[in-house]
């Protein structure tokens, strides 16, 4: 059965992550406020999708 523990956290980090370069394409003001969202969107992504692995394996 899919799990859904790991897909939450992937989704919600790309779309932080997206959201952190429509930041950077508006304004040069926002630049490191940018960063910090494209670092929180990536660890999600990132964790996310070590999450997703990690219960696939308890399926075998």
């Amino acid at each position: 059965m899919f799990r859904r523990e790991g897909l939450i956290p992937t989704v919600l980090g790309t779309a932080v992550s997206l959201a952190s370069f429509s930041f950077r394409a508006n304004s040069r003001k926002y630049s490191s406020f940018s960063n910090i969202l494209l670092g929180f969107g990536l660890a999600h992504i990132v964790l996310g999708v070590i999450d997703l692995f990690e219960h696939n394996e308890d399926e075998w």
